[in-house]
């Protein structure tokens, strides 16, 4: 398969996506090698926090071929040594020709991954899809620019939509939390061990104390299963710490439930309708708030 940079970056974005939700603290990256032909050499992603990043994985299955190489990747690699070694400098020694990023990295310290890259003599080219980017990691970018976890509510008529809403936001958040305030893995398993602190008892009932609970954490992204409350008057929602609205609404055609009138969410301006999104039992609508970063693009 021959891939021109820029359908080498989408590739990479799909990997990335792939983890979504399993990365926290860490954002999910994709990176794919390409020979000067355009030719894939390799493909990788971030599996979990403490588990080689894309890059090397990448890198790792493109192995001696990826000498004067093209390594496409959606965010900055990496310049500093933590649970695993820096990407730019696997880049370096793998002796790849050509660095192609969708992203400078907002969490660089000191001089960055495509600083120490030129400086080896290695040509790296930035914002190459820039936007389809931040569409992906804008959860992420957020939770940085915040200091707290990107805060999903969910709400439905009945027990059975609260349920609905958890398996379907489940596979991209990383915490739930439910109407007494326990909050709990997505699924569990899916992060290393201690890489989330959970805590062990319901989040504080006052607002501010339960979202700076919740940025001690480590998580990224946190479903909040609001139940039937008007969300208009929730303090969450009030205080300006709901970052996206997913409301479901059972099918009053089933019969099993004659007579359940749709749920109306009913939302203050600035907020717009997303997506909607088609379940076995009904449909979960999709809202999200029409600037929610400055400087960033809102999911799709």
């Amino acid at each position: 398969m021959r891939l021109t940079e820029l359908g080498a970056m989408r590739q990479a974005l799909t990997l990335a996506a792939l983890r979504i939700g399993a990365t926290s603290p860490n954002p999910p990256v994709g990176c794919v090698i390409l020979d000067p032909a355009g030719g894939v050499l390799g493909a990788g992603f971030h599996g979990r926090k403490g588990e080689p990043h894309a890059e090397v994985n990448a890198l790792r299955a493109a192995g001696d071929r990826a000498g004067g190489a093209t390594a496409v990747v959606t965010l900055e690699p990496c310049c500093h040594v933590g649970v695993t070694p820096a990407c730019h400098q696997a880049l370096i020694d793998a002796g790849v020709a050509r660095v192609v990023v969708g992203l400078e990295d907002p969490t660089s310290r000191g001089q960055g991954g495509i600083a120490l890259l030129r400086q080896a003599g290695i040509d790296v080219i930035v914002g190459t899809a820039e936007r389809e980017v931040r569409l992906l990691l804008h959860p992420w970018l957020h939770s940085l620019a915040q200091g707290r976890p990107y805060l999903i509510w969910g709400t439905s008529t009945d027990t059975d939509g609260r349920e609905r809403l958890r398996k379907f936001a489940a596979p991209e958040v990383d915490l739930i939390i439910d109407e007494c305030g326990e909050v709990a893995e997505a699924i569990a398993g899916r992060h290393h061990p201690d890489v989330l602190r959970t805590p062990a008892g319901p989040l504080p009932r006052e607002p501010e104390e339960a979202v700076s609970a919740l940025g001690a954490t480590g998580a990224r992204r946190a479903l909040i299963l609001g139940g039937q409350t008007d969300i208009a008057t929730a303090p969450l929602f009030t205080g300006g710490w709901i970052d996206r609205v997913l409301s479901h609404t059972r099918d009053p055609a089933i019969p099993s439930l004659d007579g359940l009138a749709p749920e109306i969410i009913d939302l203050p301006p600035g907020w717009n309708l997303a997506a909607l999104h088609p379940v076995l039992d009904g449909i979960i609508t999709d809202y999200r708030p029409e600037d929610p970063t400055p400087g960033a693009d809102p999911e799709p």
